[in-house]
């Protein structure tokens, strides 16, 4: 029975350690965060921002995207992401101009152009974050199509959902990375390399 239970145990963390590698297509796919399930797709959108350009989710076809979501008020998960995300960003090198990093503001009434600014300064993520800050009427399909809580709705900066979405070139979602979980630099530079590769 000892021996049995041992085994399985042994089973689990093998299971566990093989779960980063997945097979897409019969290729081997080597995530480090977590992947969902297949089929998954890069949301249309098309947001306005305060600096007058029109960001569209068409015209990032054929480069990798990471996406995340921002409150520049936000205390907790946010300076981690800005921060790993500038981290990430700057790792990649020559492959940096075949990625896109997003941070769709849930806070856009707060997030004012000189807060932005001040905060991804404050984070090293300037010009290397592409900080969308349009209005809650064109955010809020945005929130809705990615199925995530905006800090807008919550009331309070530091609710709201905080995952960073990495998407390949076709604009399929292969991986998600967590604050305090499996985000980092490295990790988050890994998986964009991955998805280009994919």
């Amino acid at each position: 029975m000892r021996i049995a239970l041992v085994l399985l145990a042994l089973a689990a963390a093998l299971a566990v350690v093989l779960g980063f590698v997945a097979t897409r297509g019969g290729k081997a796919v080597d995530f480090r965060g977590s992947e969902p399930p297949e089929g998954l797709m890069l949301p249309d959108f098309e947001v306005g921002t305060a600096s007058g350009e029109t960001l569209r989710s068409a015209d990032l076809r054929g480069r990798a995207v990471a996406v995340t979501f921002l409150d520049t008020q936000c205390t907790e998960a946010c300076p981690i992401l800005a921060a790993q995300m500038g981290q990430a960003m700057r790792a990649l090198g020559k492959d940096r101009s075949r990625v896109v990093a997003l941070a769709f503001s849930v806070d856009p009434v707060n997030d004012t152009p000189a807060r932005i600014r001040s905060f991804l300064e404050r984070y090293q993520a300037l010009g290397l974050v592409r900080y969308v800050d349009g209005s809650v009427a064109e955010l809020r399909p945005v929130w809705k199509e990615f199925k995530i809580l905006a800090s807008h709705d919550t009331g309070q900066s530091n609710m709201h959902s905080a995952p960073v979405r990495v998407y390949d070139g076709e604009g399929r979602w292969r991986s998600t990375l967590h604050p305090r979980v499996d985000l980092s630099g490295p990790n988050l530079a890994h998986d964009l390399r991955t998805a280009l590769a994919s």
